[in-house]
């Protein structure tokens, strides 16, 4: 992921360094064991053990079918369970198809099968309220000071992401958050919303001692599904998105977030290749991608909001 972000920034002396030091941190790649049958495939859903499994699957379907008709049948399946992994799943897949759309070569299949098989086999569905709210559905913008924390006695303090979500199973308050926001719309412009929503978020509750990696996410997951609208119909969008709100929101909650104005809002303008730099120098996944994905969004809809983020991102998370 961060190695095509790299390549997005135009930094391609920085690709190959970047990967060859990465590699020292990764496990051996997992191999399948059980097939995931393809009727029964649900059963599978959120068995992490069966990484290896959903890979093999996913690499037969983009091996079956061409890889834009695998994305328009599958995301939608696995969407209401996109906060998977902190949306590393979504994210990873929605790197591997942007660089599909370049070039289709069988490495970029495989990145893309890896992708869908790592949101399957995280898949985690966030709860659901039966009734529609009452109030009127809105922006994430305006919805977001709806979205009410996890009581700091409740709140998970170890643990990845993942676990510091629990909490809202049985948090009330949390069900009907999936339905504050009006994700019909237009689908580019929602993710503008939500993006720049949860960039605000970061720097308003970094500060007061809230994880960068947790927030950040909050970013880099909406914006993630930019990349995947043009391969979606109108429904798939709609659902996608909304889901998308749900899982940011579902961090923000269990973190304990807070909805203010950021300080210091106005951000005079950043040297382009000056925050790159940044971003390159910390050698960090997470200020690569998050970085890239904050230019990503600026270049829709521009708001300082982007470049102060993604100039506090680098400097917490230098090398």
């Amino acid at each position: 992921m961060a190695a095509e972000a790299l390549v997005r920034l135009e930094r391609f002396d920085a690709v190959v360094p970047w990967v060859e030091s990465y590699r020292k941190r990764l496990r051996e790649h997992p191999a399948g064991s059980r097939p995931i049958d393809l009727k029964s495939w649900r059963e599978s859903l959120g068995e992490g053990s069966r990484v290896g499994d959903w890979i093999v699957f996913f690499g037969r379907r983009v091996e079956e079918k061409p890889w834009r008709a695998v994305i328009a049948e599958w995301v939608p399946r696995l969407s209401p369970g996109i906060i998977a992994a902190a949306f590393h799943g979504v994210i990873r897949t929605a790197h591997a198809v942007r660089s599909l759309e370049t070039l289709e070569t069988p490495a970029r299949r495989r990145e893309l099968a890896e992708g869908l098989g790592y949101w399957a086999a995280t898949y985690l569905a966030l709860p659901e309220s039966p009734t529609a709210p009452e109030e009127k559905r809105v922006l994430p913008s305006r919805a977001i000071s709806r979205v009410q924390p996890v009581p700091e006695e409740r709140r998970v303090p170890y643990g990845n992401i993942t676990d510091r979500l629990k909490p809202l199973g049985s948090f009330a308050p949390f069900a009907g958050v999936a339905d504050f926001v009006d994700a019909t719309g237009d689908p580019s412009a929602f993710v503008s919303d939500l993006a720049e929503t949860f960039a605000r978020a970061y720097l308003v509750n970094v500060p007061r001692g809230g994880s960068v990696i947790t927030y950040l996410h909050g970013v880099t997951g909406p914006s993630a599904m930019r990349l995947l609208l043009p391969h979606l119909d109108g429904p798939a969008r709609s659902a996608m998105l909304r889901y998308g709100w749900q899982g940011a929101a579902g961090v923000y909650a269990a973190s304990g977030g807070v909805a203010e104005a950021p300080p210091g809002d106005a951000d005079p303008a950043s040297n382009l290749e000056e925050l790159i730099d940044r971003a390159v120098a910390t050698r960090d996944e997470h200020a690569i991608k998050f970085t890239e994905a904050c230019l990503r969004e600026n270049a829709v809809k521009p708001s300082p909001i982007y470049w102060k983020a993604a100039r506090d991102v680098a400097g917490r998370l230098r090398a």
